[in-house]
This record gives C-alpha cells, sequence and structure tokens, in this order.
C-alpha cells in the first residue's frame, strides 16, 4: 500500500502524523511511504531522517493525495484539501465531525473512508488514541491559564499557588475525565485551590482516591457549577462525549456570576466547546474577552508543543495504521473492532451514530 504524510496545514500545527521509525516500519511491512517536504520540521524531525528509513520525499500535498491510498494525518482536512481526497481513499486522523457540518459534508461528498483517532474504542471502551492529546491538552490548560491569570494578558493579576498570607486561585475543573485528571494533577502541583465536577460517582470516587488533599471532587449540576463559577479563578473545561458535540454547561448569562479577570480555558473546543460563548481562536490569537471574562479555545492545544505530542501520539497510532497497511481498511474493520468504531464516514454514508444525530443525517451502521 503506499501511504501518504502531508505536511499539516491548520494555522500554528507543528505536529506530523508520522515518525521516522513509523516510516521504517512500514517500509519494512513492504509498503511505500511518501512524506511531504518539510512535513517533520515542526515537531524536529528534518527530511533525511525520513529518507534514511526508506521514505520517499515529494514536493507538494497534492502529489501525497495523488498517489497515497491511506493518508495518516494529525488535524481534519482543511477547505483546500477537500479536492485532494479521492473516492475509496482512507484518511486517518484526528476529525471532530461534530464540530462541523461542512467538513462532514465535504468529506461525505468525497466517497472516502474516513477513520477518526478520536473514536476508537479498545475492548475495555477506552480511547487510546485520543487519551495522549488529552494528556497534553490538560497539563498545557493550566500552564495557559496561569499566563492569562496575569494582569498583561487581561487576568485577575493571580498567581495559582498564592504565597505565605495570600490565597492561592481556586480552579475549577468541569469533567473528570482524562483531561480533567491531568489538568488536575499540574493544578495541584502549583498548590491551587481545585474542584473537579463529574457525574459519574465511580470516577469520583476513584478521583479522590488518587488526588492529593488540594483537590477536592463534586458531584456536577447546575447548582454546583454555577456556585464554581461564582468562585473559580480559573475554569478548566474538559467535557467528552465521544463523537459527539460537547454539552453546553456554562451559558452566556452565567459569565456574569464570574469575577472579572477570570479566565476559561475551552480544552473540548474541538468538539464545539463547552460553553456558549465559545468560538474557535488559535495560538497566534489565542483569546478574547467576553462580559470581562478571558476566553482561550485555541483547537489544537497541543499543537505548540510539537515534538512532545508528535511522539506521544505517534506512539499509539502506528500500530493502528500498520494494521490497515497490512490488511487494507474492509478486512481490518471486519478483522479489528476498534478500527470499525473509527469509521465515521464510509462511501458516502455516516456511520457513526452520535455524528449521525448531531446533524440530522441518515446513520447507516458499518456493518449494513
Amino acid at each position: 500500500m503506499i501511504i501518504g504524510i502531508p505536511k499539516e496545514s491548520k494555522q500554528d500545527e507543528y505536529r506530523v502524523g508520522l515518525l521516522p521509525v513509523g516510516a521504517e516500519e512500514l517500509v519494512r511491512a513492504g509498503h511505500t511511504v511518501l512524506v511531504e517536504a518539510g512535513a517533520g520540521l515542526g515537531s524536529g524531525l528534518p527530511d533525511h531522517e525520513y529518507l534514511r528509513q526508506g521514505a520517499e520525499l515529494v514536493a507538494s500535498a497534492s502529489d501525497v493525495f495523488s498517489w497515497a491510498e491511506l493518508i495518516v494525518k494529525v488535524k481534519e482536512p482543511l477547505q483546500e484539501e477537500w479536492p485532494l481526497i479521492r473516492p475509496g481513499q482512507t484518511i486517518f486522523t484526528y476529525f471532530h465531525f461534530a464540530a462541523d457540518r461542512a467538513l462532514t459534508e465535504a468529506m461525505i461528498e468525497s466517497q472516502a473512508t474516513c477513520v477518526a483517532y478520536e473514536t476508537l474504542q479498545d475492548q475495555g471502551r477506552r480511547l487510546p488514541l485520543l487519551t495522549p492529546m488529552s494528556e497534553v491538552a490538560g497539563r498545557m490548560s493550566i500552564q495557559e491559564g496561569a499566563k492569562y491569570l496575569e494582569r498583561p494578558q487581561m487576568g485577575r493579576g493571580i498567581l495559582l499557588g498564592g504565597v505565605p498570607g495570600v490565597a492561592p486561585a481556586h480552579i475549577t475543573i468541569l469533567g473528570g475525565g482524562v483531561v480533567g485528571a491531568n489538568a488536575a494533577k499540574i493544578a495541584a502541583g502549583f498548590q491551587a485551590d481545585v474542584a473537579i465536577l463529574d457525574i459519574n460517582m465511580d470516577r469520583l470516587r476513584y478521583l479522590d482516591d488518587i488526588m492529593p488533599a488540594n483537590v477536592n471532587v463534586l458531584y456536577s449540576d447546575r447548582h454546583v457549577i454555577r456556585e464554581e463559577l461564582r468562585l473559580a479563578d480559573l475554569v478548566i473545561g474538559a467535557v467528552l462525549i465521544p463523537g459527539a458535540k460537547a454539552p453546553n454547561l456554562v451559558t452566556k448569562e452565567d459569565l456574569k456570576i464570574m469575577k472579572p479577570g477570570s479566565v476559561i480555558i475551552d480544552v473540548c473546543i474541538d468538539q464545539g466547546g463547552c460553553l456558549e460563548t465559545s468560538r474557535p481562536t488559535t495560538h497566534s490569537d489565542p483569546t478574547y474577552v467576553e462580559n470581562d471574562v478571558v476566553h482561550y479555545c485555541v483547537t489544537n492545544m497541543p499543537g505548540a508543543v510539537g515534538r512532545t505530542s508528535t511522539f506521544a501520539l505517534c506512539n499509539v497510532t502506528l500500530p493502528w495504521a500498520l494494521q490497515i497497511a497490512n490488511r487494507g481498511i474492509e478486512a481490518a474493520a471486519g478483522d479489528l473492532p476498534p478500527i470499525a468504531s473509527a469509521i465515521n464516514i464510509h462511501a458516502g454514508e455516516v456511520t457513526n451514530e452520535a455524528v449521525a444525530e448531531t446533524f440530522g443525517m441518515p446513520y447507516k451502521p458499518l456493518k449494513d
């Protein structure tokens, strides 16, 4: 099979879909690997490292898409890439369809097979290809929050850990999954006062057992959320419904009860965001202020730490890319339920129920 690795075109995206060792493994298995020139530079991976492992360099993304049967990326195809995608081609990347109707319609029209990292479920119903980037984003959310709480960044002028005689910041984390747990670990290390909210009591009991004393766990309901918003200096949005749009937990009206200069980091913005007032931003222009609250809604947070993120991502995606390349997508989906769970669109049909429900589109189970 011919596997293509285009350079990421999303603004401020420095990750790449394949490491040189991945190229070596694919070539050793008898496949051809095409890498767009410069694709790995943002992660500190020069072209010669790919060439040394048997990959071939091509000059442009159009060359990659025109020749490759399997495209391995990091982020969703952008509008300028949509015409490059061919019927029957397999695209293996993060799609987050529920946040983008236009992308969904374009991929249906393309007649390609869209294999989404974020919905691949293993036998334990875990999301192994989403987890490493959730870990990165969760940890990043606290360091970004600390920065934007500084007064020159329009924040309240709060030091997360306080100092002797001055109280630390109060951090509210909406969601106790991978993002929330990793955010809490870092926040606790800053000696902040931390609250994690979730609706899963088993998860809350687990977090209560493993978290340090300055992290409290609370059952999430409308009243608790509003009380926490009154207290919070920093709010982390960390809610996930696999494949579906994130629920709006914070309304525009709720911002009025928050402290002026408080900060919200909406990590789930790539799934639509969990605030009514969230809208996508970039690393180059990451924040805006609404109702005196600083909003940080960067859709590709891990892209800023490209080297760490690329290695963390490719560690988990390469085995599945090898399975798809070795078997072909139809046999891989038939033999391996996790790959079947990751196929969101196939041959012009939406095969992920949550995506179909989000947009009111027909849903066709893959087995049909």
